[in-house]
């Protein structure tokens, strides 16, 4: 259901307590009748609930109860029960004769003005009022949370860093350019001999469509090629698949790329001749050696 600006102001307005008793009583049918309404009527007070846990609760003093009882003591007479006023009821069709003078119409539409303008500013104060405080609120738990109440103050956290030695000596890096010429330059692959992990960088490749390429170890150690996975379609493509190879093998290998169907070969075996090969040349050494 639309609510317009009016019935949103008496929402504001009720949660601040500024309506006088008959606009409360309005607002409590409203809500008794609405739960939509009802809702905003509650958000507004959860927005302005902030204002109240800025407050600290305070005891009055004992006299001030005394002076209560005894002004209740004085009143003897019974009160009449506060009762709403009956609606008034629809009045007949104005005849051209009873129509109301100019006057009068403007002065309902300056009244009604007034009140849309006071329920505003009284929405505009309690939003002013609400960001003032969580201001406050915030910069307190930044800077003073002593400060703030218990039920507000920000938990003290603990947080856990783990600080990772570092490695006590740095591995060596190899690189190779597999390419079909000096001129054609497809992939920049480089391990780390420490992870045996090894990066493709595409360069100058492309792969034609529904096809993949397919990275291949071969060694003169091996009976035939190993296949290290399809290179994928991003720039870089990075696996820990030289593991199970010792450093040797890895070095000395030739590395080969093929053109394999999507998702690499079935067989685990190339199905086509190598287009783009290249061998390993160390780029960084290990600590051991001197530099």
């Amino acid at each position: 259901m639309a609510y317009s600006e009016d019935d949103i102001a008496l929402a504001a307005e009720y949660a601040l307590g500024t309506l006088d008793a008959q606009e409360r009583a309005q607002v409590e049918a409203m809500m008794a009748a609405d739960s939509e309404f009802s809702a905003i009527v509650r958000a507004w007070e959860y927005r302005l609930g902030s204002l109240n846990q800025m407050v600290g609760s305070i005891e009055p003093r004992p006299i001030v109860w005394e002076n209560i009882k005894a002004a209740i003591g004085h009143s003897a007479e019974p009160q009449a029960p506060l009762a709403l006023p009956e609606p008034p009821l629809p009045s007949p069709r104005a005849e051209p004769d009873e129509i109301r003078p100019a006057s009068a119409i403007a002065d309902d539409n300056v009244v009604y003005l007034s009140a849309r303008i006071r329920r505003w500013r009284t929405i505009a104060s309690a939003a002013s009022a609400v960001a003032a405080a969580l201001l406050l609120t915030l910069g307190l738990q930044i800077y003073h949370p002593d400060a703030l109440p218990d039920r507000i103050r920000p938990k003290p956290r603990t947080e856990i860093v783990e600080v990772k030695t570092p490695p006590p000596q740095s591995s060596a890096q190899y690189v190779a350019l597999l390419q079909k010429d000096a001129s054609s330059p497809a992939f920049i692959l480089t391990v780390d001999a420490a992870s045996k992990t090894f990066t493709v960088r595409k360069v100058g490749a492309e792969a034609e469509p529904g096809k993949s390429f397919e990275l291949w170890l071969i060694s003169d150690k091996l009976p035939q090629p190993r296949s290290l996975g399809v290179i994928g379609a991003s720039d870089f493509t990075a696996r820990p698949a030289l593991s199970s190879y010792d450093a040797g093998m890895i070095n000395d290998a030739t590395y080969a790329v093929t053109v394999e169907q999507a998702g690499g070969s079935p067989s685990g075996q190339p199905t086509s001749a190598p287009i783009f090969t290249g061998k390993l040349i160390e780029t960084v050494p290990g600590a051991s050696v001197p530099r």
